[in-house]
């Protein structure tokens, strides 16, 4: 009967003991499908697969839907089965699969947690945290939940990498430590020692250099800030651009881990802004550094 369907059109064998019914255009999904059959029960997406699946890394035409072969298909299968199948890069899990095994778009997938902790070995610190967001964005994991997952698959290769990108994302300085580490990294600018807690516009600010109309804030401890802070910050920022400063932010991360981009920053804007000094600014001093 497969025969004569075969010979007929009616099936388009994919893999052994896979085909397509109807027709031999199949979409990646359909590929991810056949491929995780292929691999016999228990096998699961994974890995870049798997992230697409999701949504949490783009495929080339920027959709799941793409017509075509994948290049290649990542599929997880428990760790005493061998497969060697063309197209497909077996991945033999040593531990039981049914704990990160969830069905999305009616594909056995590894969840998001675990998809991501399957790639980042595999991605730059950059697109990490590019498909860290996009989870995060996509509703599926928070980096909360992420932190967890983390911890419970302590040992399993890429949660090295997602614990320091979440470590760096969630990194906290005291007011103190903040304020001295970056005063360490404006004198490294050549910048004179701002004023500190000063309120300008009616606003309080971190750090203010009066000759220069600029404002520096440190953002606080937020791995993603709710909308309402947001929209705090732009209307602040924005008032005081309309009053004439410059206005800059800085997060503790950046502080703490790319000091040469923050002086570097911070020494084009105040060599932009040095010519465009004006002595009234109609600031209240409450404090000063």
């Amino acid at each position: 009967m497969i025969e004569r369907r075969l010979a007929a059109g009616r099936l388009h064998s994919l893999w052994r003991g896979v085909y397509a019914v109807g027709r031999p255009n199949v979409t990646a999904r359909g590929w991810w499908m056949g491929a995780v059959l292929a691999c016999g029960g228990g096998a699961v997406l994974s890995h870049e697969s798997a992230a697409r699946l999701w949504g949490i890394r783009e495929t080339k035409t920027g959709h799941e839907r793409e017509r075509g072969r994948p290049a290649l298909i990542d599929v997880s299968v428990p760790g005493n089965r061998t497969h060697r199948l063309r197209g497909i890069r077996v991945h033999r899990r040593t531990g039981p699969l049914e704990s990160d095994r969830f069905i999305h778009a009616g594909i056995p997938v590894t969840t998001p947690g675990r998809t991501l902790i399957d790639i980042a070995t595999e991605l730059s610190p950059g697109e990490l945290e590019a498909a860290v967001s996009q989870a995060d964005k996509l509703g599926l994991l928070d980096p909360e939940a992420l932190r967890l997952e983390v911890e419970r698959h302590r040992g399993a290769d890429g949660v090295a990498s997602l614990r320091r990108l979440l470590d760096r994302q969630t990194f906290a300085l005291t007011d103190s430590e903040l304020e001295r580490r970056f005063l360490r990294l404006a004198g490294r600018a050549r910048l004179p020692l701002p004023s500190t807690q000063q309120v300008v516009s009616g606003f309080r600010v971190d750090f203010f250099w009066p000759d220069l109309r600029l404002v520096v804030e440190t953002d606080g401890l937020r791995y993603h800030r709710t909308p309402a802070q947001q929209t705090k910050d732009r209307r602040r920022d924005q008032t005081l651009l309309a009053a004439g400063f410059s206005v800059l932010r800085f997060t503790h991360a950046q502080v703490a881990y790319e000091a040469d981009r923050v002086v570097e920053t911070l020494r084009a804007v105040s060599n932009r802004v040095s010519s465009d000094r004006t002595p009234d600014l109609g600031v209240n001093r409450t404090k000063s550094g």
